[in-house]
């Protein structure tokens, strides 16, 4: 199955979101507060809620693709 740029955007925010939980465990450096600003917790609720969002969207689309392959064998 050929990546859509939906795939291709969710892609790259998992990878971001990735990068900053492995920030935050191995630095105890959070890069969302970095680039928002600490002070602004609304802003970073809704990014990681973003980046939630597209972890979900790529679990649903994994599980899809997981299924039509075994369909077809």
């Amino acid at each position: 199955m050929k990546m859509n740029l939906a795939d291709k955007l969710a892609w790259v925010l998992i990878i971001i979101g990735g990068l900053n939980w492995g920030f935050v465990g191995w630095w105890n450096k959070n890069l969302v507060d970095k680039v928002v600003g600490s002070s602004h917790y609304n802003i970073s609720r809704i990014i990681y809620a973003i980046v939630g969002a597209a972890a979900l969207y790529s679990l649903v689309r994994m599980v899809m693709m997981m299924s039509s392959s075994s369909n077809k064998a």
